[in-house]
């Protein structure tokens, strides 16, 4: 993982997506080199999932893609879902993790919009 100062700062990236570019683009003009993890090329397990979960904090579904073809497929309502439910879907389908996030300090946050990353970096 890259480093800015004694925090370590990564994206979960997808470089299709428009705001996941913003917000690499918004850390490199700020001098940070995160690391770039392309999740569909690399897909989380559960346990990263999870990790990930606990660090964004909220409502387990804000960490997932509820306008994707695979999750209409689905026929649930992400309304209804459990953290469990969440888990289970973005692991089976990883195009349904929100994007993108950055974790830097054992906290996360989802770059939509790209600024919402700047509160859990170092002199953010």
């Amino acid at each position: 993982m890259a480093r800015t100062g004694s925090t370590t700062v990564t994206i979960w990236h997808n470089p299709r997506c428009g705001k996941s570019r913003e917000t690499l683009a918004l850390l490199t003009a700020r001098g940070i080199a995160p690391e770039v993890r392309e999740y569909l090329k690399s897909p989380p397990d559960r346990k990263e999932i999870e990790a990930l979960l606990d660090m964004v904090g909220g409502a387990p579904r804000a960490l997932l893609r509820d306008g994707e073809a695979e999750f209409k497929a689905t026929g649930r309502k992400a309304a209804t879902l459990t953290r469990e439910d969440v888990v289970d879907l973005v692991a089976a389908h990883p195009i349904l993790l929100q994007r993108p996030v950055v974790v830097a300090g054992g906290e996360a946050a989802i770059g939509r919009p790209p600024e919402a990353v700047l509160a859990i970096l170092p002199g953010g």
